[in-house]
């Protein structure tokens, strides 16, 4: 097994790369997501703070081939990270990545970065504890223009993600009384000379099928209004929603039939295990 550093913002943060395995086992390391294979949480990093730390094992040899190929989830978040700050978009910076090699194939990868220890996700923000916070109108509204006024930001800067979801934005209030916005899960971030409109109907497809759990009907229109920087008239308005619908629904018709398949491999499984 070979591990290679492939980013370190100093050496003290090398020093963290190397240990990384040790820190994740540490009884101090608060875990946030546990799967089968990707683990992630924050630890307090004695004399340089709080750090979030990801590891994704890669499922195969030969998919550890091909991320060797193609870069690795490591490689292509430091990669977004920088499509990202040349743009001036807000993200968790990253401290360290690593890559963990056997048998020539990349088997894990792992990125350490700047906890946002102020910020929460979307939902989480917007909704508040008990969702009383999420009465409040006002500031929902405010919220949902800032994020609307980002993603635009970023498909106007080239930008776009195969995976734009409300989990993935993170947002803290900021000292003017506004809201900062984060783009986070950085891997899923790609350039374009110029982003389609149909790659923008995708990602806004994507948002709306995760944030349509915390707001109603009229708000997510809302948000696509704000989106599009202005309310167009009406003939306009309904071929533009129309379009997301499609696009929606056809999302929703590939799910659809992806799930049955997955019962079906399942359901052999788990009746054996009777």
């Amino acid at each position: 097994m070979r591990t290679v550093v492939l980013h370190a913002r100093s050496p003290a943060w090398r020093a963290v790369a190397e240990r990384v395995d040790e820190l994740m086992a540490s009884p101090d390391f608060r875990v946030l997501k546990s799967e089968a294979r990707t683990r992630a949480g924050f630890i307090d990093i004695p004399g340089a703070g709080p750090a979030f730390i990801k590891r994704v094992e890669v499922s195969s040899w030969i998919r550890g081939i091909v991320a060797r190929i193609n870069g690795s989830r490591a490689k292509r978040s430091l990669a977004g990270a920088a499509m990202l700050e040349a743009h001036g978009l807000a993200h968790p910076e990253p401290l360290a990545a690593i890559d963990v090699y056997r048998a020539g194939a990349i088997r894990a990868s792992y990125l350490v970065s700047r906890a946002l220890v102020n910020a929460d996700s979307l939902s989480r923000f917007m909704l508040g504890p008990n969702e009383i916070k999420g009465r409040n109108v006002h500031r929902r509204k405010q919220i949902s223009d800032t994020v609307a006024a980002q993603v635009r930001r970023l498909h106007e800067s080239g930008i776009y993600t195969r995976d734009l979801q409300e989990t993935n934005l993170m947002v803290e209030d900021n000292a003017a009384g506004g809201f900062n916005l984060y783009f986070i899960d950085l891997e899923d971030f790609r350039r374009a000379a110029k982003v389609s409109w149909d790659r923008r109907v995708l990602n806004l497809v994507h948002l709306d099928r995760s944030i349509g759990r915390f707001l109603c009907r009229a708000a997510r229109l809302d948000f696509l209004y704000s989106y599009l920087g202005h309310r167009p008239d009406h003939a306009a308005a309904r071929k533009i929603v129309a379009e997301v619908t499609a696009a929606r629904e056809a999302i929703d018709r590939r799910k659809r039939r992806i799930a049955p398949a997955a019962e079906h491999v399942v359901a052999p499984l788990a009746g054996g295990t009777r």
